[in-house]
């Protein structure tokens, strides 16, 4: 058992496991409700693997970062990622689930974020995997789960690009 926790990184897994489970519950509602509107979920055989590492990374924080004093730094860097993420949310509204479920005959979002790039809420999703353990010193934990991260990313973004596409094209 530690035998001292620091409060800030208390506070703050607290805080990332909070937003994970509100956005659990905020991405089901959006996918019924998509779905209920004719949406269909594209590429559903990586998920698993995408919950179970994100789980990974985020029980692996708990069990290594609580004794320790996060640097100040990187806990900013953090908390703006934070904030670009909340303006994705935003931008996608309804639209926003954390599988791929795409609206036939819909236009693409290219507002917000997505004006500027394609894949905005992977581009945080990177930083928070790489950033959050780095403030907590645990470069080589940053770097594992960067690596288990794109591993994952490459295989969504494909499927997700793709049917994209498909409804895009179908839209036209």
């Amino acid at each position: 058992m530690l035998d001292w926790i620091d409060p800030i990184a208390l506070a703050v897994l607290l805080f990332v496991t909070v937003q994970r489970l509100f956005e659990l519950v905020y991405a089901n509602r959006n996918e019924a409700r998509l779905r209920a509107r004719g949406a269909v979920e594209h590429a559903p055989g990586h998920y698993p693997a995408m919950v179970i590492m994100h789980g990974a990374w985020l029980i692996g924080l708990w069990a290594l970062a609580l004794g320790t004093a996060p640097e100040m730094g990187w806990l900013i860097a953090f908390f703006i990622l934070q904030a670009l993420r909340i303006w994705v949310l935003a931008t996608l509204g309804e639209r926003w689930t954390t599988r791929i479920i795409v609206l036939p005959g819909e236009p693409l979002v290219q507002k917000g974020p997505y004006r500027l790039i394609s894949h905005p809420n992977y581009a945080v999703v990177i930083g928070e995997i790489f950033v959050l353990p780095m403030a907590f010193g645990l470069l080589w934990y940053a770097v594992l789960f960067s690596i288990l991260n794109a591993i994952v990313l490459t295989i969504r973004i494909r499927a997700e690009s793709g049917a994209l596409s498909g409804a895009t094209q179908a839209a036209s």
